[in-house]
């Protein structure tokens, strides 16, 4: 699916309507000093496998793309609910 690089918006800091810039959520690098991720190696530690079954067939064929919206007056970042799509593309 096409998305214009900048959408016309309502912005509730500055409030007024704004011309939005556009981009795609990307997750951060994971940290394997965390908590989670330290007690996730830790429970798949010796006997017994897996904490949780690794799917052979995952249920769904496409992942939930998270638009973020950023204001240019005030440069606050707004994420849009995703959309589930094969392919978002941003076109000027």
């Amino acid at each position: 699916m096409n998305m214009p690089k900048e959408i016309n918006r309502y912005c509730p800091k500055c409030k007024k309507h704004t011309l939005h810039k556009v981009s795609i959520y990307k997750a951060g690098k994971r940290r394997g000093s965390a908590i989670g991720e330290r007690r996730h190696a830790e429970d798949k530690k010796g006997y017994g496998g897996q904490k949780f079954p690794k799917l052979a067939k995952p249920a769904k064929t496409t992942k939930k793309i998270t638009p973020i919206m950023t204001c240019p007056e005030c440069k606050k970042k707004w994420n849009v609910s995703g959309i589930r799509l094969r392919k978002l593309e941003l076109v000027a």
